[in-house]
């Protein structure tokens, strides 16, 4: 093999897999749905998400499987458990905790605080997540 037809090699190589990259990064663009774009991101849903770093929710519960599974899944709460349920388990547990065997700690939520919470889960909800996870209960 020549120089020039390892440079060529090399070039050609760099320009396909170029393009390749282009194009497989814009499936990916068009896949994702249209509450996965930022601009689909209210002040509320901003505000809970904060609420739920601030508190390290992470840390007990999963969010679309990453986390920890102490707790239940919440990135599909709404749909399972509904908005009212989850709005009250967050506003008791602002007061005096959850659960029994496995509880969750008393935070001090205020009523905006439980109100982005519970529009980041509902933002959360709408994502296409392509069936993850696999069962409704996470």
């Amino acid at each position: 093999m020549t120089k020039m037809s390892a440079r060529n090699m090399f070039i050609v190589a760099t320009l396909v897999v170029t393009v390749l990259f282009g194009y497989l990064t814009y499936l990916s663009y068009d896949a994702f749905s249209a509450n996965a774009h930022p601009e689909n991101i209210t002040s509320q849903v901003a505000h809970g998400k904060e609420v739920w770093e601030k508190h390290s929710c992470i840390n007990c519960h999963t969010l679309l499987g990453e986390g920890a599974y102490y707790a239940p899944e919440l990135g599909n709460v709404i749909e399972r458990r509904g908005e009212p349920f989850v709005r009250s388990v967050l506003e008791t547990t602002a007061v005096q905790g959850w659960g029994t065997t496995r509880k969750m700690p008393q935070f001090d939520l205020s009523a905006a605080d439980i109100d982005g919470l519970v529009e980041f889960f509902k933002w959360m909800n709408g994502i296409d997540t392509n069936n993850w996870p696999p069962n409704k209960e996470g």
